[in-house]
């Protein structure tokens, strides 16, 4: 059985696995995994959006140095944690001693409370919402889910009509954890998923923020479309049965100009 079978239950909704380590590595050793440059790497699926979470703020933190990249698959050695949610968080918080002398706060102390509950309507209905659609066995399931997506997108789109970013007037964790569910959203989750009311491209406002995040530094070049796509299509047989990978969408159109400086 592949892990898509296993995780799927009788009524045809598919619930995700929990994470299998759950270590954690944080500044004071004492407790945890101690931080320590040169010790750790990040290893990393390029095509999943969980994992794309810890590259881009490894990136927009300056962590490179501190912390080793590698693509699976070339696993060794001793596994700390998967524990996707907490491992960006950690990045954040237990490594700023290690970060760029001008790396953003992605998770300040006086706005942890409000990127907590938009991250959590986040995870839910979009980040998780898409693999709900896309891997439902069921009708109903599936339309549940397309409907809390939408629904949910509608949301975001009404709070970032008028201000840049998800929370404050900077980038943080709830930013960092919507863009890698919008720019697979059009290659990966509006026809392989069935997630197709519209495209990104067809919702003015979150299009424009996406390519506003794709455009900042340590997001766009964090992006590899031709393996986001190879890896959805080729890995789910029961969707795709027959490997064809589409050859759009064009990405050009994530460069062009977005009109959002102006807003705070």
């Amino acid at each position: 059985m592949t892990n898509v079978q296993r995780e799927m239950t009788r009524r045809g909704e598919w619930a995700r696995q929990a994470n299998r380590f759950t270590d954690r590595i944080m500044a004071d050793g004492s407790t945890a995994w101690p931080v320590e440059p040169g010790r750790y790497r990040l290893v990393v699926s390029l095509a999943c959006p969980w994992a794309h979470r810890s590259i881009i703020v490894r990136r927009l933190l300056g962590l490179e140095e501190a912390i080793g990249l590698a693509v699976v698959d070339t696993v060794t050695g001793l596994v700390v944690t998967n524990d996707f949610p907490q491992i960006s968080l950690d990045l954040s918080t237990q490594w700023r001693a290690h970060a760029r002398p001008d790396a953003p706060d992605l998770y300040p102390a006086e706005l942890r409370d409000e990127i907590d509950d938009v991250s959590t309507g986040v995870y839910a209905d979009v980040n998780n919402g898409v693999y709900k659609a896309g891997i439902a066995t069921s009708q109903d399931v599936y339309e549940a889910a397309f409907e809390a997506l939408f629904a949910r997108l509608d949301r975001l789109s009404e709070r970032l009509a008028t201000r840049r970013y998800l929370v404050g007037r900077a980038i943080s964790e709830a930013d960092v954890r919507l863009f890698v569910t919008l720019v697979r959203f059009d290659a990966v989750y509006h026809g392989h998923f069935k997630c197709n009311r519209h495209k990104l491209t067809e919702m003015p406002v979150l299009w424009a923020y996406a390519r506003d995040l794709y455009q900042t530094p340590g997001f766009g070049e964090t992006v590899d479309f031709d393996h986001i796509k190879r890896h959805y299509y080729v890995t789910h047989p029961q969707i795709n049965p027959s490997g064809v990978v589409p050859v759009g969408p064009d990405p050009a159109g994530w460069t062009t100009p977005h009109g959002r400086e102006g807003l705070r």
